[in-house]
């Protein structure tokens, strides 16, 4: 099991953390660079690379990147709304991930600003983006 797939799996609570779930499926495709099914990298500012870095880059170019920092680093998590998810994600995205989800968008985002930050918190123990190939799932 990589370091992926434990963190989604601590994050969203056992088997329902597992990455064949929709929510944690959606959280390895977004984390890990997944360019897979229906999740795309449309929206505001793109994915550049995908994966961590350009989950970062996507809330920079929204400007929430003070928001995602916080994730990594190793002070307190800053939340964040679905509707700055919504901003970040663009709304076909949102649409895209929602419909894998089998949710209605707006319980999509209020889960993923749930679970998100804590999602990123996990995977950068040190404080640190770690590098894309220790990220496997």
């Amino acid at each position: 099991m990589g370091i992926l797939e434990s963190v989604i799996g601590s994050v969203l609570g056992g088997n329902a953390g597992s990455t064949s779930s929709p929510m944690g499926s959606i959280l390895s495709s977004i984390l890990g660079g997944s360019q897979q099914g229906s999740v795309s990298n449309t929206g505001t500012g793109g994915m550049g690379g995908g994966g961590l870095g350009g989950l970062l880059q996507q809330f920079q170019s929204a400007g929430l990147g003070h928001v995602a920092q916080s994730w990594v680093g190793n002070g307190a998590n800053q939340s964040v709304t679905p509707d700055q998810l919504q901003n970040v994600f663009g709304q076909d995205r949102v649409n895209d991930m929602a419909g894998q989800a089998g949710m209605p968008p707006g319980d999509f985002l209020s889960q993923l600003s749930q679970h998100l930050p804590n999602a990123v918190n996990g995977m950068t123990p040190n404080g640190q983006v770690p590098d894309e190939g220790s990220m496997s799932v």
